[in-house]
């Protein structure tokens, strides 16, 4: 019941498993499910659910709900289906990563999300996000970092520049107790954001983190929250 309250509450889901926003490029292992629920606290309560599941040799697949999004001071929720200066939302998507590993240390990874408006006031409309990564590991994989590109259509991204830069990074402190970590995507649409924070595990597959989030377009600020099961 918890789960789906937070479900209902709020906006931001992305492809596969995230610093913040950005992909971390971890693979999820075969035949393994990894679940994901982000909070934005803004002006508008905005929550990011991601489900994937290991298919093996580096791919895995899964699903989001993504834009879904809560005005607490006229109790209703926001969606979009017209206007492209804003993200379309609420959207339901499909997401896929691979990972080709170069060496013990380094690894490329390719991923994409595509799929529809939920809640459309004439017919659905078709939203894609695509993006490759050079990812990286340091000290037995106690230190992450992943560095790309990106490109996706306006109802996904808002107004601004359709391509971009993202990159993000995870540091074992204390692993798997505490870790600071953040992301940055660049652009002035409603993704282009940073976002810096702190997790701490609750259990061994169960980190919880906590952010501080700085749009590029006009400095707005927010708090994320995020919880992860992580079968790894």
């Amino acid at each position: 019941m918890t789960f789906l309250f937070l479900l209902g509450l709020s906006e931001l889901v992305y492809a596969q498993q995230t610093y913040f926003n950005v992909p971390s490029s971890d693979i999820v292992g075969q035949h393994e499910v990894a679940v994901q629920q982000q909070i934005n606290f803004a002006d508008l309560y905005r929550s990011a659910t991601t489900i994937n599941y290991g298919l093996g040799r580096e791919w895995e697949v899964g699903a989001n709900l993504y834009n879904l999004s809560y005005q607490p001071d006229e109790r209703r929720f926001v969606r979009n289906d017209s206007s492209q200066q804003k993200a379309f939302g609420p959207l339901l998507l499909l997401n896929t990563q691979k990972a080709f590993d170069l060496n013990e240390h380094l690894e490329v990874a390719i991923g994409a999300q595509g799929g529809l408006n939920l809640t459309p006031t004439t017919r659905p409309k078709l939203v894609g996000y695509l993006y490759i990564h050079v990812a990286g590991s340091l000290h037995d994989e106690h230190y992450n970092w992943s560095l790309g590109g990106y490109t996706a259509n306006p109802r996904y991204l808002g107004e601004g520049p359709k391509t971009g830069f993202q990159a993000g990074f995870d540091a074992g402190i204390f692993y798997q107790k505490f870790h600071l970590l953040g992301d940055w995507i660049s652009g002035t649409h409603d993704l282009g954001q940073l976002v810096l924070g702190a997790e701490v595990y609750l259990g061994k597959h169960l980190p919880l983190a906590i952010g501080w989030q700085r749009s590029n377009r006009d400095g707005a600020q927010a708090v994320v929250v995020q919880l992860t099961y992580n079968p790894e």
